[in-house]
């Protein structure tokens, strides 16, 4: 089987600003209740709020700039922790879901991309949608079941984020991630969080997350996107990537970590 293409995915990935968007995308996966519902009793934010934003960057970051090996060894893995996120009406392999994931994580990089940094690379939409797809696929998302290309795409976008409802336990795991206890030492940094997350979403998902916002603020984000994507572009794009190796060291390190502190914790057979 030949090697997927990952180009267009290592660009896009490779780009520090796309995290600017990483709070639009966990806000929007856990408007959908059975989501938040999911994180809600299995995930502990409120006590460990950086060990879900950590493991699903290492995840994206093995199945971009590792080898297949790599990322093959980490759907497994995830996978079988999938497994065990299971509760009333929800599963964590639910192909569904996995859909939905991954199409928030897809959509918030585009969104920076297109409409903060315009597009540096030029557009690389279909293509970056096309091999994104790989992310589910490495969870074992079933054949045929993603959007098949940027058309369909979008149309799925627009038809979950106009039919999804942000349920009491979406809207708590909101504070748990954006008024973070754990974090209140990070004051300015969380609030700048806080303040791009809730201008970045959609309005219909601010409304129902009960953030508020106004003309006044989305005014003074967009100047300073705008002021930052400019200077942002003027760094070269090999300068402004060049921190993939470190990232990469970094991310096997805190796996291979993760793997020893769970092989530890497993009982020895008798």
């Amino acid at each position: 089987m030949a090697a997927p293409d990952r180009t267009v995915l290592r660009l896009l990935a490779a780009e520090p600003a796309v995290m600017l968007a990483a709070g639009r995308a966990l806000l929007l996966q856990v408007a959908h209740p059975k989501v938040a519902q999911g994180v809600a009793d299995h995930s502990d934010l409120r006590n460990r709020p950086l060990d879900r934003l950590f493991g699903t960057l290492d995840f994206l970051i093995i199945v971009a700039f590792g080898t297949e090996e790599e990322a093959e060894r980490m759907g497994v893995a995830i996978r079988r922790m999938h497994e065990r996120i299971t509760g009333p009406g929800y599963s964590g392999n639910d192909p569904d879901l996995q859909v939905w994931v991954n199409a928030t994580l897809i959509d918030a990089a585009l969104y920076v991309y297109e409409d903060v940094l315009r597009s540096p690379s030029g557009d690389l939409a279909a293509d970056y949608i096309d091999q994104a797809r790989y992310v589910a696929d490495v969870l074992g998302c079933p054949p045929g079941a993603q959007p098949a290309d940027i058309t369909a795409f979008r149309a799925y976008m627009d038809g979950m984020t106009a039919s999804l409802e942000v349920t009491a336990t979406g809207r708590e795991v909101m504070r748990a991630v954006l008024w973070s206890r754990k974090l209140r030492w990070l004051g300015p940094a969380l609030w700048l969080n806080r303040f791009i997350t809730t201008g970045l979403l959609p309005e219909r998902f601010r409304a129902q997350y009960g953030l508020p916002w106004s003309d006044r603020k989305d005014r003074v984000l967009w100047f300073l996107l705008r002021t930052g994507a400019f200077c942002y572009r003027l760094v070269p794009g090999r300068l402004r990537r060049a921190g993939v190796p470190l990232m990469l060291w970094a991310s096997r390190r805190r796996i291979g970590r993760r793997a020893r502190k769970y092989a530890a914790q497993r009982p020895t057979a008798a």
